[in-house]
């Protein structure tokens, strides 16, 4: 199938359906039908993708006065970021069933196109197109179905994320400046006259979008406010951008110069972990919990890249996947208390068990895998990293062992005051029923946190050749 239709077809189809359709039910059935499409296209790239570098899909756009033809591309990276999406939004898509709003369908639909150019695109230029152009949906998602504070959380996650921008493409423009090339896939370090400002401007562009600290206070805001399932776009997409282009532009394609700060990627991970770890246990809001936590997670990536090391990336790949995979789960339950208490305080949650047993079970078992509990997907993302950043940085590096305490901390004390203890009249009086399509996807969320916890190596061995020629080479793809 030509690649096209997977970028420019939805953003046609969200037109369309924005003008033409206001069935929601009709325009919940298309946007469904179009994201399965798209995974299992998506799954198919798996094989289309060459484990040593890339497969070109085709070049379209070109142009005789400046590089921007449009080359897309794809290899293994890029094709388990494109599964990840497209099964989260076919899952958001499922736990927005109650959403009755064909323009909240029509921007979902319009998101799936530029995410994937993001992830398929080499040109640097369309690349940075691509990623701009996804900041629009989000923006409407959030400023239009949010909660009280949404205009003020989507302006500013809009101004930060396109500002971190500012900086990725002036960093592009340097690179075109230096080496006379726009394509990604052709781009070596030794190539690049300037590479230390190149890198650090990509580095904090990418920074602001994955987020870690000190870039990370558009964040609480945007979960906070932002309905449960775009919290879930938020941090099993948006965040996964920032640490793929991270991978894709500061380590693979300037492997030399991320080696030489690698500290100053260790170091801001670590004050991740640690800061917004500490923020968790403080909280008493479970969605600013949540947040919190998936901040924490991300540091936790930040570790795994600072390695530069073919063991550090794999790594920081499998914790992408699990933290989507754990966070996704917490953050609609979250917002599912919300809506039937009316209090984002953990304090009228109490004996959740008691009444609503099956979310309880499945937040009880996202928050033991969020804390790295042996058989699940948390426990070997954290362990993988571990193992990763010891063996490069040594012993001392256990100290990020620590953060699992805290993480225990907050999770445990969040178990005892939401699921367990005395029932409160709120929950006493809210009715926890939900339609079969929420159900499906907290359990579709359950059942891969179980499976690829006691079976990782589905998932590493689809992994681990994204990074083969780097383990090579050591240097770009």
């Amino acid at each position: 199938m030509n690649p096209l239709y997977m970028i420019f077809g939805p953003v046609v189809l969200a037109a369309l359906v924005g003008i033409f359709f206001k069935e929601d039910f009709l325009v919940k059935i298309i946007s469904l039908v179009l994201f399965v499409s798209m995974l299992i296209w998506s799954v198919s790239m798996l094989d289309t993708a060459s484990i040593n570098s890339f497969s070109l899909l085709g070049t379209y756009i070109h142009c005789n006065l400046i590089p921007i033809d449009l080359t897309l591309q794809v290899d293994r990276l890029s094709a388990v970021m494109l599964i990840l999406t497209f099964l989260l939004l076919i899952l958001v898509t499922l736990s927005s069933w109650n959403i009755k709003s064909s323009a909240y369908f029509a921007l979902l639909i319009m998101f799936a196109g530029p995410i994937t150019g993001v992830f398929l695109s080499t040109n640097l230029i369309w690349f940075f197109i691509f990623w701009e152009l996804t900041l629009i949906p989000m923006f409407f998602l959030i400023g239009i179905w949010g909660a009280e504070g949404r205009i003020y959380a989507s302006i500013k996650f809009f101004l930060y994320t396109h500002f971190a921008s500012m900086l990725i493409l002036l960093a592009f423009f340097l690179i075109y400046k230096q080496s006379g090339i726009m394509d990604i896939s052709m781009i070596k370090e030794s190539m690049l006259a300037t590479p230390a400002l190149i890198w650090w401007l990509m580095f904090i562009g990418f920074a602001v979008k994955m987020p870690i600290f000190p870039f990370h206070t558009w964040l609480p805001d945007a979960h906070v406010q932002a309905p449960a399932p775009i919290s879930v776009l938020l941090a099993g997409v948006l965040l996964k951008m920032g640490a793929y282009a991270m991978i894709r532009f500061a380590i693979i394609m300037m492997p030399q110069t991320a080696e030489k700060y690698s500290y100053i990627i260790l170091i801001l991970g670590l004050i991740t972990l640690f800061y917004a770890g500490f923020n968790a246990l403080y909280e008493r809001h479970i969605k600013k919990m949540v947040a919190y936590s998936s901040i924490s997670h991300m540091g936790l990536v930040a570790v795994a890249i600072s390695t530069v090391t073919y063991a550090g990336l794999s790594a920081s790949l499998f914790e992408m996947i699990a933290h989507a995979l754990v966070i996704s789960p917490l953050f609609l339950i979250a917002g599912l208390l919300h809506e039937r208490t009316g209090s984002w305080y953990m304090k009228d949650m109490g004996g959740l068990m008691q009444k609503a047993p099956f979310i309880s079970t499945v937040f009880v078992l996202a928050s033991l895998a969020a804390l790295g509990l042996p058989g699940t997907v948390g426990f070997i993302g954290e362990l993988s990293i571990l193992i990763a950043s010891i063996q490069k940085y040594g012993l001392w590096l256990a100290v990020i062992a620590i953060g699992s305490i805290i993480g225990a901390g907050y999770l445990i004390w969040t178990l005892r005051r939401v699921i367990y203890g005395e029932i409160s009249d709120s929950v006493k009086t809210s009715n926890f029923r939900i339609c079969k399509t929420r159900v499906f996807a907290l359990l579709i969320f359950a059942l891969l946190i179980i499976i690829f916890g006691l079976f990782p190596s589905i998932l590493f061995d689809i992994i681990d050749p994204a990074f083969q020629a780097f383990n090579h080479t050591g240097g770009a793809l």
